[in-house]
């Protein structure tokens, strides 16, 4: 079940309600609605016919979403929905933590959620309580969320080989990248790429793409 729970005032259920019916913008990036019958979290400008409110459960980031089983909509793009002022909070640590799993702190060989903790002064058991608290999510299925979205992101707007937005990405490997791609959403990067130039009738043509901050 996916709840807003997002720290210094939380969202009611009715107040998402109203803001998904609505398409509010000045909610976007606030919370995100997992719908049950296809499977798939939008942001709550999505353009798609919204679902009847008994289907529809809400999340405070991307993450947990998908921690809840949820796949991305290909329509409203998630991975590009404001930074969400919920995983701010009144947790400087939270804080400092995001913008350090953002820049890679937690990609490549000897990574760990220890040594990020220690680089923040807590203890990695601390550090994963405050993630469940205001991300609905642990530190590591954080960063497992923005990996994806930097390589959706590139797959979107470069002509990069699936080698180097592995690599681009944060990933340890070609093979990883393509497990973990597909499993969220559900066809392998190549495929969704192929598909992706069928519809737009040819690529980018660019060549490098500046990450962006983290988009949850």
């Amino acid at each position: 079940m996916c709840t807003t729970t997002h720290d210094p005032a939380p969202l009611s259920v009715e107040e998402c309600e109203r803001a998904r019916l609505a398409r509010d913008p000045a909610y976007d990036g606030r919370f995100f609605t997992c719908v049950q019958t296809t499977g798939i979290y939008c942001r709550p400008i999505c353009p798609a016919r919204p679902p009847k409110p008994e289907n529809v459960t809400y999340c405070t980031t991307a993450a947990a979403a998908e921690l809840s089983g949820y796949r991305p909509c290909l329509r409203c793009r998630p991975e590009t929905a404001p930074f969400s002022p919920a995983w701010n909070g009144s947790q400087t640590t939270v804080a400092r933590a995001l913008r350090l799993i953002e820049d890679g702190a937690l990609d490549g060989p000897g990574a760990s959620v220890d040594g990020l903790a220690d680089r923040l002064g807590v203890g990695a058991r601390q550090l994963s309580r405050l993630f469940r608290k205001h991300a609905g999510a642990t530190p590591l299925q954080v960063a497992r969320t923005v990996r994806v979205q930097r390589a959706k992101r590139l797959l979107d707007d470069t002509d990069l080989s699936m080698t180097e937005i592995a690599d681009q990405a944060g990933f340890g490997s070609l093979r990883r990248f393509n497990t973990v791609f597909a499993e969220v959403y559900h066809r392998p990067p190549s495929d969704y790429r192929n598909r992706k130039r069928k519809g737009r009738g040819s690529p980018t043509g660019h060549r490098a793409l500046n990450p962006e901050p983290l988009r949850v």
